[in-house]
């Protein structure tokens, strides 16, 4: 298949590629909740023949085209997308919109889907010219702990058969439709989430010799721990400590005898990550003696940070420059933001990379988790293109 017939056959395809992505958006589940979702997709995959088993992981769904499941011994490309949607209430007015009151599908997870099936159909009718076996994965929930990449590998995803190398796309709304990006070596950053309960002794506002607040003792901890990260931090490291909610319920004269804070640490370096986790603790106990009051710091080890195979990025890099011409292809900076592909990319070479979704002359220029976030609905046209290139040229 040239890409002239390839384009021929997306464009046929579209109208079936956008009702599939349509009919989640409407329908947005949460993570490891994705049981219609999971359904809906089988239903499709079922329709086009193509052999997969559900339930993986819980609510995850597994496809192969040009190999038989239980082989153990033949090498494929895997190829990923993910089912589960935000808690968001939607703001825009179409036609598709949630009808999930409070979620949304903020993150894209539906076109990734809707792309990753239009391009399994044009594989399977691809199927006898592949040059290697493709495992289509659809897995649960990319937006929680502990990820259902995750579990996913821990369920067997990766063997029987064994996949060596992977892809995955991600909507990209700062970016206009028709372009792509991508980046070599390290990209985006591991996440962790800190939830911390402080207990001290509570009472009334004007007599605060007779408390211990545990306000102030957050505030404490937080100023100093801030500050120890950034002296310590090595400097070419990229590194984030960002505290996002302090909840303390007192008054103007009532000193509360508990307090909570909730926060997010992220970075790229396995070895600053493991000092700050002991930075965090330490400081938590010596607040806690000065005080007299308790910090209680629970760190909910997230994913790890992603790394794109150098070569495999480059090589995928000249292919969509080939396909879509070298102005189309672009080069992306480093994001703290995290992603639960990395797993994947810990023990197999992978490459993420991201897909133009933005239209400014049609307003589509809403940040993914906003909730007008949209794309322009051809970037599924460009996403099938890119996804069905890759495989089809092993």
């Amino acid at each position: 298949m040239n890409l002239e017939q390839l384009s021929v056959r997306i464009s046929e395809l579209f109208q079936d590629v956008l009702s599939w992505r349509e009919h989640m958006h409407r329908h947005p589940e949460p993570s490891f909740q994705e049981v219609n979702t999971m359904n809906f997709v089988s239903s499709i995959l079922t329709k086009f023949g193509i052999a997969h088993e559900t339930g993986v992981a819980g609510t995850g769904v597994v496809a192969w085209i040009g190999a038989d499941h239980h082989s153990k011994n033949d090498a494929c490309i895997g190829l990923r997308a993910d089912l589960d949607a935000l808690p968001i209430h939607e703001e825009n007015e179409v036609a598709y919109r949630s009808q999930v009151d409070g979620w949304m599908h903020a993150c894209g997870h539906d076109v990734h889907t809707s792309i990753l099936l239009g391009t399994a159909v044009i594989l399977q009718e691809e199927r006898n010219s592949l040059k290697s076996p493709i495992k289509l994965i659809f897995q649960p929930g990319e937006e929680m702990n502990p990820g259902g990449a995750n579990l996913m590998m821990k369920a067997g995803v990766l063997e029987h058969p064994t996949v060596t190398k992977m892809f995955a796309l991600h909507v990209f709304p700062e970016m206009e439709v028709g372009n792509l990006g991508l980046r070599s070596g390290l990209y985006m950053a591991s996440s962790d989430e800190l939830h911390v309960e402080i207990k001290g002794v509570g009472g009334h506002g004007a007599l605060p010799e007779k408390c211990i607040n545990p306000i102030e003792i957050g505030a404490e901890w937080m100023r100093r721990v801030k500050s120890l990260f950034k002296a310590a931090c090595p400097e070419q490291v990229p590194n984030v400590l960002t505290f996002g909610r302090f909840e303390a319920l007192g008054s103007t004269n009532v000193i509360p005898s508990e307090a909570s804070i909730k926060g997010t640490f992220r970075t790229m370096d396995e070895v600053w990550r493991a000092q700050a986790y002991k930075l965090l603790e330490e400081e938590a106990k010596l607040v806690s003696m000065e005080f007299g009051g308790e910090i209680q710091l629970h760190i909910s080890k997230g994913y790890p940070f992603l790394k794109n195979d150098e070569v495999l990025t480059e090589q995928t890099r000249t292919l969509f420059q080939e396909v879509f011409g070298e102005e189309k292809v672009h080069e992306l900076a480093l994001r703290m933001t995290a992603e639960d592909f990395a797993f994947y990319s810990q023990e197999i070479p992978v490459c993420f990379f991201r897909l133009g979704v933005g239209n400014a002359a049609k307003g589509i220029t809403y940040a993914v988790h906003h909730p007008r976030f949209d794309v322009d609905t051809e970037s599924l046209k460009i996403g099938i293109q890119a996804m069905t290139s890759i495989a089809l040229n092993g």
